[in-house]
């Protein structure tokens, strides 16, 4: 199952890999939004309101995991890179302890505040418990999505986006097939979301395991493996948690923009939810670069092979921003028909299609910050992403909308163009820290 990603076409290795990755993201999309769609079939409001609010939590929970779980990704390809085999299995044994114990003591806080949690998230008083169900039976299977997100990052570590793309995909139809069975036959609401959402997390986990054992991928983890070493995990803690930090931080930036739009009312708010929705759909490009770069430049970097790396950062860059450029243009003329797909009113329509008119520029900008996150990953540099994220959301894109919400009353075009302003940010920073990089690689090799 271990792929070589230091040789052939940079080109080549990238479409091979990202491929499968973008289509993981897709059916990880399609997976949370199974549960809404299918109890709204069968629920009322209350019901429907819980699991939306549940799926939220839940959706922030999963993004920084699978941002701490870039450490083990990262970590495992510079090993495979160096070709280092006891390297590469004391990283995934000391991945399958932390993220063990993590998951642990996750399940156990959050068991303990589910209901601050509901509370913090303004719930409605009818799906209070609905939502206190629907999160006591997500929290507890908070190891399962752990050890996914744990074996996902461990294969992509080996050059193997494809085998997580088939766990992903048997855990959507597990999904779909047990909301259907819980919430259509056996009408158990919103805990039956929940259940089947943590059976099918379980069941791709059982999925995950039996293909490690069926193929050699190659690395050999026993007890000694298993045992914390400090270097080790100081490493995968080092680059997992600046990522982990910086996507919820963008949780939270879309939280607060969600919250300055409801504020303009219903028309507005309904507006800036579709066009997230829409956003969310797009993003996939982008977001796959960035683990498509990480994945490729610790491989190639682990070699000794940094031009390589470099230069799969820079196809990333011409991909990302290139789709982001091409989607860009097309929206300036079918914003409005897109946000019409979701509603027939035409006030929303006509707010929505404002609002992504200027937010669409964010793909462009995001596409190419999100490749030098990437490479920065790649680099055991994960903080600079960090650092950028931090500068752009809380300077700029958080300020920008409040401030373009109170002057433009009339209009959400200038709020979207001041969330793309904060990626812009986020370029202008990563490009001047890559000259940094590059200026310091220059001297040591001098």
């Amino acid at each position: 199952m271990e792929q070589n990603l230091t040789t052939g076409s940079v080109f080549h290795n990238i479409v091979r890999f990202s491929l499968p990755y973008l289509l993981s993201y897709f059916l990880q999309t399609l997976y949370g939004m199974a549960d809404l769609f299918i109890i709204g079939q069968f629920e009322g409001v209350a019901g429907t309101t819980a699991v939306s609010v549940g799926s939220q939590v839940m959706h922030m929970l999963t993004v920084i995991i699978v941002g701490l779980a870039m450490g083990t990704t990262v970590s495992i390809a510079q090993a495979v890179g160096k070709k280092n085999r006891s390297e590469a299995s004391l990283g995934v044994g000391n991945s399958v302890t932390l993220f063990m114990v993590v998951s642990v003591v996750m399940t156990l806080l959050l068991m303990a505040l589910v209901r601050p949690i509901v509370g913090i998230m303004s719930t409605p008083e009818e799906a209070v418990e609905g939502t206190v169900r629907y999160l006591t039976i997500c929290f507890i299977g908070i190891p399962c999505i752990t050890a996914y997100n744990i074996i996902s990052s461990i294969f992509r570590g080996l050059g193997d986006s494809r085998h997580p793309m088939y766990f992903i995909a048997v855990a959507c139809a597990a999904n779909i097939a047990l909301d259907y069975l819980f919430m259509g036959a056996l009408h158990l609401g919103p805990a039956g979301a929940a259940l089947g959402t943590t059976l099918a997390q379980l069941i791709s986990v059982v999925t995950a395991l039996a293909a490690m054992r069926r193929g050699n991928i190659g690395i050999a983890v026993t007890r000694r493996e298993l045992k914390p070493v400090r270097e080790t995990m100081r490493k995968i803690l080092k680059i997992g948690i600046p990522i982990a930090a910086q996507d919820g931080l963008i949780q939270v930036a879309f939280i607060v923009i969600t919250i300055i739009a409801n504020r303009r009312g219903l028309t507005d708010a309904a507006a800036v939810g579709i066009v997230e929705k829409v956003i969310s759909f797009l993003f996939l490009v982008p977001s796959s670069m960035l683990s498509t770069v990480s994945a490729l430049g610790a491989q190639n970097i682990g070699a000794g092979k940094r031009n390589r790396a470099k230069l799969t950062l820079r196809y990333a860059i011409l991909i990302a921003a290139g789709f982001g450029v091409a989607v860009s243009i097309l929206m300036q003329f079918i914003a409005p028909s897109v946000v019409g797909l979701f509603t027939e009113d035409p006030g929303v329509i006509s707010a929505g299609g404002q609002y992504l008119r200027g937010y669409i520029l964010d793909c462009i900008f995001a596409g190419i910050h999100f490749s030098f996150s990437g490479y920065f990953c790649a680099c055991g540099k994960s903080g600079l992403s960090l650092l950028h994220n931090i500068i752009a959301i809380l300077l700029v894109r958080i300020p920008g909308v409040y401030l373009t919400s109170v002057m433009f009353p009339e209009t959400l075009l200038p709020m979207g163009l001041a969330t793309a302003a904060g990626s812009l940010t986020s370029v202008v920073i990563c490009v001047i820290a890559f000259a940094v990089l590059e200026r310091q690689d220059r001297k040591n090799n001098l």
